[in-house]
């Protein structure tokens, strides 16, 4: 469950993120921006140094995000490192994504790929994902190389798993 303060950020990045706009664009940067920071221990050890002083750390962020990002993401961004929360960036954002979804009456799927997927192939996945589950679905895209192809769908407590990994792992089983 989210703290007091997480929420209390999720709601404020949301509200920037809608007023700026267009929200899913900034949504789906803070999400992979979240990703990388969750992922990368030496960026996000660099990102919450209080050693180095915040208008370095917010550089960091800028020189990263330089380009790949729009203005407001990178703000936010910029915001959260600044105020010595970037450990808890990838539970706002979380919780920002999940805000999103229920203001859509949509639940999130993370799905975990080896490759990245396209708009088309996410929005079909979307609706297989919502037929198979009879809610409509957003899916947010997590690369994955150790799944080796396929495709990892979680949805709340729910996982579907269609991987390559899973298959080998049957098979070696099965020998």
């Amino acid at each position: 469950m989210a703290d007091d303060r997480t929420t209390a950020y999720a709601e404020a990045l949301f509200a920037v993120a809608r007023a700026e706009g267009p929200l899913a664009e900034i949504e789906d940067e803070l999400f992979r921006v979240a990703q990388v920071v969750r992922g990368n221990d030496e960026l996000r050890d660099k990102l919450a140094d209080p050693h180095i002083p915040v208008p370095t750390r917010q550089q960091i962020v800028v020189d990263l995000l330089d380009g790949k990002a729009t203005p407001a993401t990178v703000n936010l961004v910029s915001l959260v490192v600044g105020n010595g929360r970037v450990r808890d960036l990838p539970a706002i954002v979380d919780a920002l994504v999940a805000k999103a979804a229920s203001e859509a009456s949509a639940e999130v799927a993370e799905v975990r790929s080896a490759i990245a997927l396209s708009d088309d192939q996410k929005s079909r996945l979307a609706t297989a994902l919502g037929q198979a589950t009879g809610k409509k679905i957003e899916v947010k895209v997590i690369l994955d190389p150790s799944i080796r192809g396929g495709l990892v769908a979680q949805i709340g407590d729910t996982v579907i798993d269609g991987s390559v990994r899973r298959r080998l792992d049957q098979l070696k089983n099965a020998l």
